[in-house]
């Protein structure tokens, strides 16, 4: 099964490169700076989310929540902020309630033992019917120009985007953490079994709490992002986006069953994702088209490799059924 990742991952890239040629001579707007920005920008709330996510799903879990909890993060900093609330504690109460979406869905999984498909589910509905109790139909559109020009203007000097510097930063932990950390040898241990993970000593519990936490919590900080680049918090904002990003970290070669992934694969899937909504833009294609290609990436991303599994084992059996 590390073999079938592995080989993926490396597809990964290579499907990765191979759709950037492509794009390059499907529309001459393709390859420049300014698009090569604007695909940054556009993932840069997918990849913050596919981060936490990643250990989320191989730990065995899945928050289906994701982006219900990011628009209510945006919904309460602009709720606050229409209160008088000073920007900058407006910022930290979206993280707050970022967190607290996580630690919700992570309390009902861990002390209450239901299985997070279906609390996710339910808490995808429940925050999203928050966003419209915060807001009304009514978007906040009057933001500080010094905080959202993060979200659309670039480091100076080079054609990045803001947003580069955070999934730079939390690229980096997450690689770290998943694969070089006691942390990550629980995540995978626990997704390749639960029992045997308990019985060895590992905190089960506490450790999926954790990660519905920071999964919260990066939800949170997604939806700063998304308040800073579009200037807006709005109750109906980032619909679907929860599809996208479990469909970006299962085509980055993370099993759905839990115990198999790689950080790096994950990053190199939503990076592909990017670049296919920015040919498909470019070509005037419409957003349904897009959602449809979510899904189809959701689909392959669960069918190939388990095709590949299923060969292999298939080829194993007529081999040891010769050799007998």
């Amino acid at each position: 099964m590390k073999r079938v990742t592995f080989n993926w991952d490396k597809g990964i890239l290579v499907f990765l490169v191979l759709t950037t040629i492509v794009g390059s001579f499907v529309t001459p707007y393709f390859a420049n700076a300014s698009n090569f920005s604007f695909v940054i920008q556009d993932i840069g709330e997918f990849m913050l989310m596919a981060i936490p996510m990643t250990f989320l799903i191989i730990s065995g879990e899945i928050d289906l929540s994701i982006g219900s909890s990011l628009c209510l993060s945006s919904a309460a900093l602009g709720y606050s902020f229409r209160h008088g609330i000073p920007f900058w504690l407006c910022i930290i109460i979206a993280l707050l309630v970022g967190l607290a979406c996580g630690l919700i869905n992570g309390i009902l999984v861990t002390k209450f033992g239901l299985q997070s498909l279906a609390v996710t589910i339910g808490t995808l509905a429940l925050y999203r019917g928050l966003c419209f109790v915060l807001l009304g139909n009514q978007p906040v559109n009057q933001m500080p120009l010094s905080y959202t020009n993060l979200g659309s203007n670039s480091i100076p000097h080079t054609f990045l985007p803001y947003v580069t510097i955070l999934i730079v930063i939390f690229g980096a932990i997450g690689w770290t953490t998943l694969h070089y950390t006691r942390l990550g040898r629980w995540t995978f241990a626990v997704g390749i079994n639960v029992e045997a993970a308990k019985f060895s000593g590992i905190p089960v519990a506490r450790l999926k709490l954790a990660l519905f936490a920071m999964t919260g919590l990066m939800a949170g900080v997604a939806g700063i992002v998304y308040t800073f680049r579009f200037a807006s918090a709005s109750p109906d904002g980032a619909t679907g986006y929860e599809l996208s990003v479990i469909a970006s970290v299962l085509f980055g070669g993370v099993s759905i069953a839990g115990g198999v992934g790689t950080m790096w694969g994950v990053l190199a899937a939503v990076l592909e994702l990017g670049v296919i909504r920015s040919v498909l833009q470019l070509t005037n294609v419409s957003a349904n088209t897009l959602l449809v290609v979510s899904g189809g990436l959701l689909l392959l991303s669960v069918a190939i490799p388990r095709a590949i599994e299923l060969s292999r084992n298939r080829r194993k059996l007529v081999s040891s059924d010769s050799k007998s």
